[in-house]
């Protein structure tokens, strides 16, 4: 936006060497401006997603051997486990295969 301006001024206002200069300078400032910016966005990771349960601990609601349902936040999700797990037993979230959470025990 900011390059856009200059223009319209290096065009209408501003005389001749220095509306160049004004020119390169605004697209300085707006190349600056959009990296820090990219790179601001990319400082956390997603707070959304599948991959957000990771490491998360959940509840057995429904015995895993090796399939079974934990609850997670107030939601019941499908799991499974290498070792049979009973109702009530605390598990870890190590990965997630499509709706599926693989779990292990604490």
């Amino acid at each position: 936006m900011l390059t856009i301006v200059a223009v319209v001024l290096a065009l209408t206002v501003i005389p001749y060497p220095w509306g160049w200069v004004a020119v390169i300078g605004a697209a300085l400032v707006d190349v600056a401006e959009t990296a820090f910016f990219v790179h601001w966005s990319k400082r956390r990771r997603a707070a959304v997603g599948l991959e957000t349960l990771v490491g998360r601990t959940a509840v057995v609601v429904r015995a895993l051997s090796p399939r079974g349902q934990v609850k997670l936040d107030g939601e019941v999700w499908e799991a499974r486990a290498e070792h049979a797990l009973l109702p009530g037993d605390e598990v870890v979230v190590r990965s997630v295969d499509g709706l599926v959470l693989v779990v292990e025990p604490t």
